[in-house]
């Protein structure tokens, strides 16, 4: 007589968890262990995993026909987070444990051979995915229980073997729900502290230009010759940025669990990322993909920083498949295994030389570059992804005085304090709106948020027309505007507040 039990799992498409139902059914028959379902080579190896594991718990695997169904079964499922319910299946569907037991909660986690239980990425997602579905309970490896008890009405349980597992559905162990975490122990400290403006010697419009970025989410180009500093100035930019708030630590969080980036020991990042791929990334590693979609350094940016420094370096497809999620600030993507949308709202900083040799520009040397070869390194940005840069600065190279004067300059926790009261100021204008920056305002938020005086506005008009700007790059003029204003403090938009905004776009690539 054929035995069935079905035990409630999860898995993940993309950076979103959906419901997955793992039945179990051991008849009479031949033995064997078959896996369907559309499962990946991880999940097919789950049967050697599993059948071990039972063994060395001290449990008795059935010699019999055994076939696990992943439901459903149309989409494609990959990793080992089944190992757990697929073991507590066939206990389930053997009679050691009660089926009922296994019913009203979800199970995630691998196996080892020994029966221990293993950490598996996505395992938010899935919680969240869960908590959808009507679930209360969730039981996963110890090391993935602070992150699942990050959502709310849930009752986690971390397990580290089998045998605890089963115990625990038996009655025969009590294990614990894992409290949840609802804050940072310390947001104060979410840079790396030995990175600092302080640091940083010369440059004053470099640095001016990267605190009105910092203070409404701005994208910036920064074009100097080598050894200027760009690269030192991109770093110790987090160390400027306002504090993650808690939503927007759960939207990094489960980007970075799902690509099994989560830091040993962490169930929540508390730090905004800051991403620097090299120039020979490719276009599905920097925008997202795979043959199962996957996130890319986009949306691992997300709400942080990505920097791309030699950006004329970089594939000029892979340059161009950025212009979309920096406009809309998600990017989906399709593929075989699926569709998935991640998110990617990053603050984009890149730094290029002025031409091939680097010393075009410069205080001294000689470029050696022919006009030609100038125009043709220049033209790898074209000028659709330059339009969606708001901030366009020439960093220049630093006079040996400068060096020199190592005092009196502002530290990182300085500026970091206006970039927050700016930001403050944004998030009470903007209120329940899904907009948390200046960078990030529709047209609606423009007319609505950004008055300008008539000196202001006449100026605005008579900029765009001389430098021939489009109507997007008028905007994103209009929106560094409101954040300089922002940072002294004024309602209105005034006539200085437009004369900067547009300093940082009079310096053209094109000469």
């Amino acid at each position: 007589m054929p035995l069935l039990a079905k035990v409630p799992g999860g898995a993940v498409l993309g950076i979103d968890g959906y419901p997955v139902c793992v039945e179990v059914d051991v008849s009479a028959g031949l033995p064997s262990f078959e896996v369907v379902g559309l499962p990946d080579a991880a999940i097919r190896e789950a049967r050697e995993r599993v059948r071990a594991a039972l063994r060395n718990s001290g449990f008795e695997f059935p010699l019999r026909r055994i076939t696990v169904n992943l439901a459903p079964a149309m989409i494609r499922k990959e990793g080992a987070c089944f190992d757990l319910a697929i073991a507590l299946g066939i206990l389930a569907a053997t009679g050691e444990i009660s089926s009922s037991a296994v019913e009203d909660c979800v199970f995630a986690g691998e196996l080892s051979l020994d029966g221990q239980v293993r950490g598996t990425s996505g395992v938010l997602s899935i919680a969240l995915a869960a908590r959808s579905a009507g679930f209360t309970m969730m039981m996963v490896a110890s090391e993935n229980a602070g992150e699942a008890a990050l959502v709310d009405g849930l009752d986690v349980y971390g397990v580290n073997t089998l045998v605890e597992a089963v115990g625990h559905l038996c009655g025969s162990l009590r294990i614990s729900k894992t409290p949840a975490t609802r804050g940072f122990a310390d947001a104060s400290l979410q840079f790396e502290e030995d990175l600092d403006f302080a640091d940083v010697l010369g440059q004053d419009q470099a640095r001016r230009a990267l605190e009105v970025a910092a203070a409404g989410g701005h994208n910036v180009l920064m074009v100097g010759p080598p050894g200027a500093g760009k690269t030192m100035l991109a770093r110790r930019i987090p160390s400027v940025l306002p504090p993650l708030t808690w939503d927007e630590a759960l939207e990094v969080t489960r980007v970075y669990s799902a690509a099994g980036l989560l830091p040993a020991g962490t169930s929540v990042v508390s730090t905004r990322p800051f991403r620097s791929p090299h120039h020979t990334i490719s276009a599905p590693g920097l925008i997202g993909g795979g043959r199962v979609p996957r996130p890319g350094e986009i949306s691992l940016a997300h709400r942080g920083v990505l920097f791309l420094d030699e950006i004329p370096e970089f594939a000029g497809h892979a340059l161009e498949a950025l212009r979309q999620p920096l406009e809309d600030g998600f990017v989906t993507v399709s593929r075989a295994g699926g569709m998935a949308t991640f998110p990617a709202r990053f603050m984009l900083v890149a730094a290029m030389n002025p031409c091939p040799c680097g010393r075009g520009g410069a205080r001294s040397g000689v470029c050696t570059c022919t006009p030609t070869a100038v125009q043709k390194y220049l033209a790898r940005l074209s000028g659709p992804l330059l339009d969606r840069i708001d901030l366009h600065i020439h960093v220049r190279k630093v006079d040996m005085n400068d060096l020199e004067q190592a005092r009196g300059r502002e530290t990182s926790a300085e500026i970091r304090e206006r970039v927050v009261r700016a930001r403050q100021t944004q998030q009470a204008r903007f209120g329940g709106l899904p907009v948390r920056a200046n960078a990030e305002m529709r047209p609606s938020e423009l007319r609505a948020f950004c008055r300008m005086s008539r000196e202001a506005r006449t100026l605005l008009y008579a900029a765009c027309a001389r430098l021939g700007l489009s109507a997007r790059a008028h905007a994103r003029v209009l929106k560094v505007a409101r954040t300089i204003a922002d940072l002294e403090g004024s309602d209105l938009v005034q006539d200085q507040h437009i004369s900067e905004a547009v300093s940082y776009r009079a310096f053209s690539l094109r000469g």
